[in-house]
């Protein structure tokens, strides 16, 4: 990837907030409603009302609110938030570890299953493997991921009994904060009770947010394996009696995994937006919760500094992904 071309991304991203930034602003506020009246106590006069506009900038044209508000966010002001009463960006950043923790998590069960099982169904054809294999992608794409949660509670925590269905980790384990990733410190500080507790506790929300993409993983993984194998190169491969597992796993498999990157990469944005159902059923402490508090408070700031930090990781996400194609295949470049 040349400069220009990261630096262009760059400046594209760039008016890609100040975009999205403009759009949510307007429709807060064009939302029924006024955070005036919910934060005002019992009883408040319209004077006080008026002045709980003044003290949080909601008076004036819109385009001066918005101009008032962006002019704050370049010196690294992004407001306080009502219902907090603290500013915006902790309160985010002490929830956004745990969601994107989750997100990790369930991007690299999709990897690692949709891998697998791709592998299995173009290598299988035929046997009951590759059956089993197209019954995951179809039960993956038929159920949406919430429900996928409510069915793993029932079944694991009220029936089975074996995993635990709420929080991030067991109550009476305290782990030091390092990096807000606890699986992460948990490995950082040697604790491998907590890493026992971190996994068990975030398995079951991950693969629910996982199961649709694992599908899709799987379909467009197979659909382009079984296109690779035919190519020219892997014949003169088998020719030269190379192995079969070595050929698929090795050879067809990395120029077969681009369009499947392109995919994760797209679907990232997908999943952090699906993490506030899940967080709910879960009790997971991320940001989904954090927003849906928000919404329901009229939280203008708050609202709008998730989205921007939710719309800034999908920027830089899309920009990694284009580094991805690179190392894959160095036949790619960028200008």
């Amino acid at each position: 990837m040349s400069l220009r071309y990261l630096i262009k991304r760059i400046i594209w991203g760039f008016t890609s907030l100040i975009g999205v930034s403009i759009v949510v602003f307007v429709i807060l506020r064009m939302i029924p409603g006024d955070p005036a009246l919910m934060l005002a106590p019992v009883g408040a006069t319209p004077e006080n009302i008026n002045a709980i506009r003044e003290q949080f900038g909601l008076t004036g044209p819109i385009y001066l609110q918005y101009l008032s508000w962006l002019s704050d966010i370049f010196q690294g002001d992004f407001g306080s938030s009502y219902w907090f009463q603290q500013e915006v960006m902790p309160v985010i950043i002490s929830r956004l570890p745990a969601t994107l923790e989750l997100v990790f998590a369930s991007v690299i069960l999709s990897l690692l299953i949709g891998i697998l099982f791709a592998v299995i169904s173009v290598s299988k054809k035929g046997t009951i493997a590759e059956y089993l294999s197209n019954s995951v992608s179809f039960v993956g794409f038929s159920i949406p991921n919430f429900m996928w949660g409510l069915l793993f509670i029932i079944a694991f925590g009220a029936f089975l009994k074996i995993l635990p269905v709420s929080g991030r980790i067991d109550s009476e384990i305290v782990v030091r904060e390092i990096t807000g990733f606890v699986i992460i410190d948990s490995l950082i500080k040697r604790d491998f009770r907590a890493f026992h507790s971190c996994i068990v506790h975030i398995l079951l929300p991950a693969l629910s947010l996982a199961l649709p993409l694992i599908a899709v993983v799987l379909r467009t993984l197979r659909s382009d394996l079984i296109t690779v194998i035919k190519e020219d190169y892997i014949f003169t491969d088998r020719m030269k009696g190379l192995s079969e597992r070595y050929i698929i796993f090795i050879r067809a498999l990395k120029n077969a995994l681009i369009p499947t990157i392109t995919i994760v990469g797209v679907q990232f944005g997908f999943l952090i937006g699906g993490t506030i159902l899940i967080e709910k059923i879960f009790s997971w402490p991320g940001i989904g919760d954090l927003i849906l508090r928000a919404f329901q408070t009229r939280d203008f700031p708050l609202i709008q500094g998730i989205i921007i930090t939710y719309s800034s990781l999908i920027i830089v996400t899309n920009i990694t992904i284009d580094l991805v194609y690179a190392l894959l295949n160095p036949k790619i470049r960028y200008s």
